[in-house]
């Protein structure tokens, strides 16, 4: 089910993180400051195991290969698949996209595809994706974890690694579909801070942890966490389109419980 959005503006985030969210219809102005870190300084990343084990990548593409095949044949895809064509989700993703051919793919926190299958499936799904969509972009990879048997693996398939740690502040000049399935909550809402502005934020499709769940649960719990590491997140809610993911068996709960496709809008 899709949340009710309204337009807004957004405007600029100062130097101590106030952020002001500008609500036209009537005219009034309100005014939230988040608890959130400064803006830090974007860090070179290497693999800390920088040796290649060739005969690793061999075996892992093979499980890669086989995951995407079982990914492939699940319901889970199938529903998923349809999901997307639906016309009121492949609207948003139209109305992302608007006179470009294409959506660039960044993945931020994916995890060790070497060592668990929860990051094997949420990967099958995404070169899935790339392969049934021909609107789905170059994908850009990046997690701290990765070594350099998982990068050079990644390359294998098309992607391309990241070699700095952008902790999730990336500004889409462009349309970007942001894949970041069960990332923390810190993620999702350093990606917000870097596209607060409108003319940015529109370009932004997210697929990660369900923004309606953070909600709820900060409105149970108020001196949550959770309420200072999503001030962002919590903010937009009601701004937000989202699609929640259909969980149709148990191989595919793990990968993707709780998780949505989010659209933002803006003002006319």
């Amino acid at each position: 089910m899709a949340a009710s959005a309204k337009t807004l503006a957004l405007g600029n985030c100062s130097l101590n993180g106030e952020w002001t969210v500008v609500e036209r219809r009537r005219g009034k102005q309100r005014r939230y400051v988040p608890r959130i870190k400064l803006p830090e300084v974007r860090e070179a990343w290497t693999p800390a195991d920088a040796n290649v084990d060739t005969e690793r990548v061999s075996k892992l593409l093979q499980m890669l290969e086989t995951c995407i095949k079982r990914m492939e044949n699940s319901q889970f895809y199938q529903c998923f698949v349809e999901q997307i064509e639906n016309s009121e989700t492949f609207n948003c993703f139209h109305r992302v996209l608007g006179s470009e051919s294409e959506m660039q793919v960044v993945v931020y926190g994916i995890g060790s595809i070497d060592s668990y299958e929860t990051p094997r499936l949420q990967l099958s799904l995404l070169l899935l994706m790339k392969r049934k969509f021909s609107w789905i972009g170059g994908i850009e990879v990046f997690d701290p974890i990765l070594s350099a048997t998982e990068s050079r693996v990644l390359q294998a398939l098309g992607c391309s690694v990241l070699s700095v740690n952008e902790q999730g502040r990336r500004c889409a000049l462009k349309p970007t579909l942001f894949y970041m399935p069960h990332c923390e909550a810190e993620l999702y809402d350093n990606l917000l801070h870097a596209n607060q502005e409108a003319a940015t934020l529109k370009n932004v499709v997210l697929f990660g942890n369900s923004f309606e769940t953070y909600e709820e649960y900060a409105s149970a719990i108020r001196n949550s966490s959770i309420v200072h590491s999503a001030g962002h997140i919590l903010a937009l809610r009601k701004f937000t389109s989202e699609y929640k993911i259909q969980i149709v068996s148990d191989d595919s709960f793990k990968a993707f419980h709780d998780s949505s496709w989010h659209f933002f809008h803006q003002c006319a």
